[in-house]
């Protein structure tokens, strides 16, 4: 489903991909991405760890340091003393718990608050260790699982963005269509019209959550909410690949098969194995099926989410 509010879908982003001169060096990373193309569709909603946890502009540095195993805390590039790894905790818990209605993050690679992953890691001595996620990243997995989450930088990546622009939008869906009023009703209307999806990302997810939903009548219902969101939102983390998106279009196709004629049928056929073997983007299947749908297709099949995950306008299927 791809109505959203006249407002934008609420999305959060570090400050400095907004042209903010938060940096520790006064400077920003203002991303045009973000903000000529997806602040179309998202109100973003800027923040800065380090700013928040007191520390100024411009500041001296901080980086992870640690040893492989243990959570790394963040100090001062050059004075040792300086320590604002419970500082970033506790702004980090603040601003989650404060942003619950947020449906996705967009970070600032590389850095100590905000990376998402490769973030360098320093022993006590200097020396490079390892390499982690920044402490308001770290916090934000634990406190808030499902929400996705992506750096600026990745979404250069045209299957990168996909995956996270789609996530976005499933969980939204979920923000707008289970969330104010949670039944075990709404929760099987949400799998019902995730269904292929959730299939193209991760077929056994789709499974598995099938027979959980089939099974968990005693579970209480906020259990089963958070259970089932969280395996879902894990599920479509992990991008789609063209053989299980041509797997998700052919079981689709299956719901058309009586209305239509042989010729038509071996065209769509050709057009799925055509993207398959990557002659063709996803949106050529995709467009002929939406069209063969709109005719012939049912309510259930018009209401997958899958068909239309995003607004067509951003046009992500083309390059994928």
């Amino acid at each position: 489903m791809t109505s959203h509010p006249q407002e934008g879908i609420p999305v959060g982003i570090s400050a400095c991909l907004t042209g903010q001169e938060v940096r520790y060096n006064g400077g920003h990373k203002r991303s045009r991405y973000c903000l000529q193309v997806l602040a179309e569709r998202f109100a973003f909603e800027p923040f800065c760890p380090e700013l928040a946890a007191g520390l100024g502009v411009p500041r001296e540095p901080i980086r992870l340091v640690g040893k492989t195993g243990e959570t790394p805390r963040v100090k001062g590039s050059v004075d040792e003393s300086l320590d604002v790894t419970e500082r970033l905790e506790e702004v980090s818990a603040s601003f989650i718990e404060a942003h619950r209605h947020l449906r996705g993050f967009v970070l600032m690679k590389g850095s100590p608050s905000c990376g998402l992953e490769r973030v360098k890691v320093y022993h006590p001595n200097g020396m490079p260790s390892h390499a982690d996620s920044g402490a308001f990243v770290r916090a934000m997995r634990r406190d808030y699982p499902e929400l996705p989450l992506e750096e600026e930088a990745r979404l250069n990546d045209p299957v990168l963005r996909e995956n996270f622009i789609t996530r976005v939008y499933a969980l939204d869906d979920w923000k707008r269509n289970v969330e104010p009023a949670p039944s075990r009703h709404a929760l099987i209307q949400f799998h019902s019209r995730q269904k292929f999806l959730l299939m193209a990302h991760r077929v056994e997810t789709y499974r598995e959550l099938g027979r959980y939903l089939g099974e968990a009548h005693d579970v209480p219902l906020e259990d089963a909410m958070i259970h089932y969101l969280q395996r879902f939102m894990a599920a479509l983390s992990r991008p789609a690949t063209r053989k299980s998106h041509a797997n998700a279009l052919m079981h689709v196709m299956g719901y058309l098969k009586r209305a239509l004629d042989g010729d038509t049928r071996q065209d769509l056929l050709a057009a799925v194995e055509e993207y398959r073997l990557e002659q063709v983007p996803l949106a050529v299947p995709m467009r002929l099926l939406n069209h063969y749908i709109q005719r012939h297709g049912s309510d259930y099949i018009r209401a997958q989410s899958y068909l239309h995950p995003h607004p067509y306008e951003l046009g992500l299927r083309n390059a994928i």
